[in-house]
């Protein structure tokens, strides 16, 4: 082993790749940064892959996203647990949409090899594009709680929402917890914090099952994977509770960067 892979020691350890301490470094921080982002309002993706791709050059697409996933379901998790212990518990909802967006993650999976590569991102950057225009034209959006309809409707809204991003998050993936996010706020008329408690623990289900896909597959690299894991895992838990104290109108701010960076993200793909 060189100088220049000074991480060779860990590089021996199963899941661990040959990487610089710099390098591990970065994932680490991104993990961090991820899970906080993530907690807050969705969208620690848009950190954690880029920074994948960045220093894991020789993985191959599907190492990159289960590892991400293996990392980024410990901050989602923890996030899910401290909406859950914290904010009004609502248990038809929360079941609702759990069991959809399960539904959903798992037909996205099953979905995701016969869908032409090109057909989602135009779709859903135009779709990022209006839930930001729409987010700053209507300032007190999400800072009251105004449901829109209710009983049975209200539950078919729910579901609805589960199945549809969780199919996204299975064919896909970055951008889950924001769109989560703006649909529990824009169409079923949540709070911006009691959507984001939902959101998260939506897409700690939709984590697991797609996580549990590439396990089989034999895809995650769990030494790099569970050491991320760990930082991610500490932001989760660092972003909940900031979003629990700061209240609404802080995860709405958060929300309005993460869906830019998510519009940048998804027109470089297009574009670039």
């Amino acid at each position: 082993m060189t100088a220049a892979h000074p991480a060779g020691v860990l590089a021996g350890l199963p899941g661990m790749p040959d990487v610089s301490w710099q390098a591990l470094a970065l994932l680490l921080l991104a993990a961090l940064v991820a899970g906080w982002v993530d907690a807050v309002v969705g969208g620690g993706g848009l950190v954690q892959l880029p920074a994948l791709l960045l220093a894991l050059p020789a993985a191959t697409p599907v190492q990159v996203l289960a590892t991400n996933k293996l990392s980024g379901v410990w901050g989602t998790s923890i996030a899910a647990v401290t909406y859950a212990r914290k904010l009004p518990r609502r248990p038809r909802a929360t079941g609702v949409l759990v069991l959809s967006a399960g539904a959903g993650s798992a037909l996205g999976a099953a979905l995701a090899s016969f869908v032409p590569p090109g057909l989602f991102t135009p779709l859903v950057l135009v779709l990022v594009v209006l839930i930001g225009v729409v987010t700053v034209a209507k300032p007190q959006m999400g800072l009251l709680e105004r449901h829109r309809v209710r009983d049975v409707s209200f539950g078919a809204l729910l579901a609805g929402t589960g199945v549809g991003v969780g199919i996204w998050d299975g064919v896909f993936g970055p951008g889950t917890g924001t769109l989560f996010v703006f649909a529990l706020v824009g169409l079923a008329g949540y709070q911006f914090l009691t959507a984001t408690g939902l959101a998260r623990i939506a897409n700690a289900v939709t984590n697991l099952a797609a996580l549990a896909v590439f396990t089989l597959q034999g895809a995650p690299l769990w030494t790099l994977g569970l050491m991320m894991g760990a930082l991610n895992l500490l932001g989760g838990w660092l972003g909940a509770r900031t979003a629990i104290a700061r209240g609404s109108a802080f995860v709405r701010v958060v929300f309005l960067v993460v869906v830019g960076g998510l519009a940048l993200r998804l027109a470089w793909d297009l574009f670039a």
